[in-house]
């Protein structure tokens, strides 16, 4: 795991910007805090930061050129299956020297080009430089678990993990409003845009190529979309289901550094815990608990299954004041919007856990793939509504008069009715951009203020969010909801916040979920096998009922809601009031309307602030953001 970057430059111009390279290659640190190196020649330049996790020895530091020193890469990632890949070209008349994945990545590119990424078991971010045809050959992996940003002008080609990276090129900054708009309803940014017009996010799945100053982007995978569904048994399906997870931990399990495992005390991370434990008896696990927040502290059905499988168990119990003492390092650490306020806990779950091991393995994609979130339960009840999903789209007039907010169980309840009774009248793309997000389309666009109204095209919206939801039909089912999600909520927001909160502290994390071979035969299961009326996630918990204690079934999903409007009233009232969103900021600013936001910080402190604090959260990362990076 580690942070790359790089330059080719086209013209004296773009070489001008070369002399930035080690500032970029700096800057991303933390993600590869063991080594760093860079290549420069006359119009190209590599950087890279190791985290060194397998063969930890010199000879296996980047950039690595093989033999000829025709072929130079630069990786971030891991290929797990690279020891069955060496033996395939040792056999074919490859030497190797050195024990890396990196090597192997190499010299399979060199033998077949970008047919290689066929055969990756992995999650990558790479580029490969060939210094005889002048071209670089860049690749994101097929869930999108790793990032990879670029920028193409006139002058230059220019790429890295992170966008603190590209902008340390000096890039010319020019703000995308259509991004802006999209993150006010979502909390994110979506792939290929950032909240710069010029830097684009490579796709998962796919490779791009820069040769001649041309850009060419091209698609490598996908899980289909009209793909004829499996007709294995429900029985069989389960027997299949687990030799492949238990394939994938194992995989998984490969490390030079020391290795161990999240576990929340849910379902998902639970089996990742109960496989892992069979191939690694002294396997280290770790739990982040909530003193203040008892109904949300799921450590003690985390201990159940540390217990049940004698992990050598730790458990990180935190205040609240615990969790904002984190709050200023996080917003400094983010360098595009990005707003998902449980980033908060994986940032000190990571934090803590890199004491103890480099490697840490998670059930996140688990509730994509699987249909486990309640959002999945109401398209469910949707799809196959009855006189009792009616009843409550009847009453909608009733849910709107009810006081709504998460702070307490009766109005949290009022919230999701109104969401539901709302979503049954709207078509069922539309249904799931408004549950996607946290603020309706209009909402969003009365935050701006005149000039970036001027600057806003709707006509480009409209035809990027078509294309983000170009997966559900106008009759939809659950797994035409679930392949949008792997495609567009699971790599722009789940799997990027895993990827910043741990890289920030050198912690990379694994996720055996998204094994495409997991991945690929899930897809291919019917809609009942992973949910019904009274179950989510159905075949992975009917699959280790038998070795998991009964205590983790039947009982919610409850997840984690950070104390955000706890905060907003006390300890952030003044960074809301006197600075981030003052008048005066904001006037300045002119990128927002005041009397839009004076109406939100109005709603914030009143009885009834509905999801206004998730909203305010989005304004405050932005507003931080803003005044370090713009």
């Amino acid at each position: 795991m580690c942070g790359i970057t790089g330059i080719f430059a086209f013209n004296l111009v773009g070489k001008f910007n070369m002399i930035n390279l080690a500032a970029a290659t700096m800057i991303l640190e933390n993600r590869g805090p063991d080594f760093q190196d860079i290549y420069s020649d006359q119009y190209v330049g590599l950087g890279h930061r190791r985290l060194s996790i397998i063969d930890t020895s010199a000879a296996a530091n980047q950039p690595m050129w093989d033999e000829t020193k025709r072929y130079c890469i630069i990786f971030n990632g891991e290929i797990f299956n690279f020891q069955e890949l060496r033996k395939e070209l040792e056999a074919k008349g490859t030497v190797f020297s050195t024990h890396s994945d990196t090597e192997v990545l190499l010299k399979l590119y060199i033998r077949e080009k970008e047919k290689c990424l066929s055969k990756l078991n992995g999650f990558f971010a790479f580029c490969i430089y060939d210094k005889e045809e002048q071209t670089f050959f860049i690749a994101r992996d097929r869930y999108g678990i790793k990032p990879l940003l670029y920028l193409l002008d006139e002058d230059k080609f220019l790429f890295a993990s992170e966008m603190k990276s590209i902008l340390s090129y000096g890039i010319e900054k020019e703000f995308d409003y259509t991004s802006l708009h999209i993150y006010l309803q979502l909390n994110y940014i979506p792939a290929p845009r950032t909240i710069f017009k010029k830097v684009k996010k490579l796709l998962p799945g796919h490779f791009l190529k820069v040769h001649n100053r041309k850009l060419t982007v091209e698609r490598y995978y996908s899980i289909e979309i009209h793909q004829v569904l499996s007709k294995m048994d429900y029985t069989s399906a389960k027997e299949k289901l687990k030799q492949l997870l238990d394939a994938s931990v194992q995989r998984r399990l490969i490390s030079d550094v020391p290795l161990g495992a999240f576990l929340s005390g849910g379902i998902d991370s639970s089996v990742v815990t109960a496989l892992a434990s069979k191939y690694k008896p002294d396997l280290h696990t770790f739990s982040i608990g909530f003193k203040d927040e008892k109904f949300f502290d799921e450590t003690e059905y985390a201990k159940l299954v540390a217990n049940h499988y004698k992990t050598n168990h730790t458990v990180f119990s935190l205040t609240n004041q615990d969790l904002y003492a984190h709050v200023h390092s996080i917003l400094d650490y983010i360098d595009e919007p990005f707003a998902d306020s449980s980033a908060i806990n994986v940032y000190i779950l990571s934090k803590e856990t890199r004491k103890h091991a480099t490697v840490a393995l998670s059930g996140d994609g688990a509730d994509e793939l699987l249909a486990g979130y309640n959002k999945h339960s109401a398209f469910y009840r949707i799809i196959n509504s009855g006189w009792k999903e009616n009843v409550v789209g009847s009453l909608l007039p009733l849910w709107r008069l009810l006081p709504k907010s998460r702070s307490n169980p009766f109005a949290n309840k009022a919230r999701q009715l109104q969401r539901f009774a709302e979503g049954m009248k709207l078509s069922a793309k539309d249904r799931y951009w408004r549950w996607a997000g946290f603020a309706k389309e209009n909402q969003a666009l009365e935050l701006f203020s005149e000039t970036s109204r001027q600057h806003f095209i709707q006509s480009e919206y409209d035809s990027f969010k078509s294309e983000l939801l170009n997966t559900i039909p106008d009759k939809e089912t659950v797994n035409n909801i679930l392949l949008t999600d792997l495609q567009f909520v699971l790599p722009n927001d789940m799997l990027t916040k895993v990827d910043l909160m741990s890289m920030a502290n050198g912690l990379e994390v694994r996720v055996p979920f998204l094994d495409y071979e997991v991945v690929n035969f899930i897809s291919s299961l019917p809609d009942e096998y992973k949910i019904n009326t009274d179950l989510r996630k159905r075949i992975l918990q009917d699959a280790y009922r038998e070795i998991l204690p009964a205590q983790l079934y039947n009982r919610p999903k409850k997840g984690f809601e950070v104390p955000l409007l706890k905060w907003f009233k006390k300890e952030m009232k003044s960074l809301i009031q006197d600075d981030l969103l003052s008048e005066k900021l904001i006037k300045d600013q002119n990128i927002f309307n005041y009397s839009e936001i004076e109406k939100l910080k109005k709603n914030l402190y009143s009885s009834n602030p509905e999801d206004i604090h998730a909203r305010i959260w989005g304004l405050i990362v932005f507003q931080w953001w803003w005044k370090k990076y713009s």
